[in-house]
């Protein structure tokens, strides 16, 4: 049984568990498993800590910890041809969106997502409870807003390859 298989297998009986954030410039998580060694060399690597260990040893990205920052120091440690830094986006098939458990969505102001985003691809219309408009365009999905944000209403979430064509 292939390990994409298992993997996808184990997250249908996780309910609560999100899809694997794959490393930047890693078009394809079937790829990506077939070809990682899990050999840690892409979590040493990381200046901001944000690689940790995922589902079967796999590297995966931890939001929490941090953002990334592009320093491709992961793609450089990697004795593995997983990486295509050439891509234009570092992530083609993922992107932020924003859940009802947004404290705005409750007439509480908090805009601490927006004031941590460099790219400013977060804005807010006029008013006090104004949720968070995510421009994808802008979007680098370095993960900047997920960290501060009181209730993880910000998170990383697939798309498919339609949606960037």
């Amino acid at each position: 049984m292939s390990s994409s298989v298992t993997l996808s297998r184990r997250r249908l009986f996780k309910r609560d568990s999100q899809p694997l954030i794959t490393l930047p410039w890693v078009s394809l998580e079937v790829d990506f498993i077939a070809s990682c060694t899990r050999c840690e060399a892409c979590v040493t690597a990381c200046e901001t800590n944000i690689i940790r260990h995922g589902d079967g040893g796999f590297p995966t990205i931890d939001f929490s910890q941090g953002e990334c920052t592009f320093c491709q120091q992961c793609a450089d440690a990697c004795p593995e041809p997983i990486f295509d830094t050439t891509q234009t986006e570092p992530w083609p098939q993922q992107k932020v969106a924003v859940s009802q458990a947004c404290l705005a969505h409750q007439g509480v102001y908090c805009r601490s997502c927006g004031e941590l985003c460099e790219q400013e691809a977060i804005s807010f219309k006029p008013g006090i409870s104004s949720v968070p408009d995510i421009n994808i365009a802008d979007c680098t999905g370095c993960g900047a807003c997920i960290a501060p944000c009181p209730t993880q209403a910000i998170a990383v979430i697939q798309t498919s390859e339609e949606d960037h064509v």
